[in-house]
């Protein structure tokens, strides 16, 4: 699985229609998603999944009156629950190649099973999202299976540098708490990654945010942003919640090592303010900025620290725009940028 930060084809999004994952605030989501588009059509094109012809009408009119330059959106009519493409997209892997082999592959799509982060009920839509995008773009389509099950795994649950290490954490994959794969150890997930992710480091840190109902995606703690260099969120408030597992979290990340090795090099981000929405706590956090071609995304809301995270992310992609993307609305939703996209990676 190439890292983030490498080329892109395309991004995978899914245009937003499930209106309790919003409730009460659903109104502004198609504007953020517009805006979200809006400026990953500057550096790449857009996979759009909506639901049928009428939808994708509506989101055009949308686009359109976002400026959108419509020619580099490309429109799938594929039926979801919720559409989070992070985790029930397909996830693009490049084949291993000798010397002798083409040096521009054709990616494969991992289907993984999606059970609805092992919580919701409505999710047989998104499980077969992959399938669905494959009659059209008829690629090499691969079930990953262990112990001969089906593997469910969202990608959302782990992050990849390129170049053989992964990060994921216990709390997503090895609780018994909204249990993906029971019975799987560490040593299944291993060979699963090693596998079909091309990952023969695994490294694992404990505990997720609060406010997560994935029940601890990396995507929210701890992400690559190059081949040694991890950022990782950290609380300043002693008596916030999210303190100490992410003091834990921090300390696990300096003792670790790359797949050659050596220590990696680990950054800090600040936690925003709690976001609470209705009496909700919700998932607000930096680290689910999305790498796209030239640009990031980075989510803010409205809090002293986006000026923090923001100055942090322009230190580490130097050769890349940062782009803030305000998300107190969106973020209702139990995710922000990272949840809702899925890179395409050119071959």
């Amino acid at each position: 699985m190439p890292a983030e930060w490498e080329p892109h084809q395309a991004t995978w999004l899914c245009w937003p229609h499930e209106l309790t994952d919003w409730p009460g605030k659903f109104a502004p989501i198609p504007w953020v998603y517009a805006e979200i588009v809006r400026h990953l059509a500057r550096v790449e094109r857009v996979f759009l999944i909506v639901e049928d012809r009428e939808s994708q009408r509506r989101a055009q009119s949308v686009l359109e009156k976002s400026g959108v330059p419509m020619e580099a959106v490309r429109f799938f009519h594929v039926p979801t629950d919720r559409g989070w493409m992070r985790d029930s997209g397909p996830i693009g892997v490049l084949p291993r190649l000798t010397k002798s082999q083409a040096k521009s592959p054709r990616p494969a799509l991992l289907n993984f099973a999606f059970n609805g982060w092992a919580k919701y009920d409505n999710h047989k839509k998104d499980a077969a999202v992959v399938s669905r995008l494959n009659r059209k773009l008829k690629q090499r389509l691969v079930l990953p299976t262990h112990k001969g099950r089906r593997v469910v795994l969202e990608g959302g649950s782990i992050d990849v540098n390129g170049c053989g290490t992964l990060l994921t954490t216990e709390e997503c994959l090895q609780s018994e708490i909204q249990q993906r794969n029971p019975g799987f150890s560490k040593d299944d997930y291993a060979e699963i990654f090693r596998q079909y992710l091309g990952a023969v480091n695994v490294l694992w840190l404990g505990n997720g945010i609060a406010g997560d109902d994935t029940h601890g995606h990396v995507d929210d703690l701890a992400r690559f942003v190059d081949k040694r260099t991890v950022v990782t969120v950290i609380e300043s408030d002693r008596a916030e919640i999210n303190y100490a597992p992410l003091r834990q979290n921090l300390e696990r990340l300096r003792a670790m090592k790359d797949q050659d090795g050596r220590p990696l090099r680990i950054e800090t981000l600040p936690m925003p303010k709690p976001v609470y929405f209705a009496g909700q706590r919700l998932p607000a956090s930096y680290a689910n900025f999305y790498i796209a071609n030239k640009i990031v995304l980075v989510p803010v809301f409205n809090d002293p620290a986006d000026r923090v995270a923001l100055t942090k992310l322009a230190s580490l992609f130097a050769d890349r725009e940062i782009v803030p993307i305000y998300c107190r609305d969106l973020v209702l939703g139990l995710g922000t940028i990272h949840c809702m996209t899925q890179q395409v990676p050119r071959g």
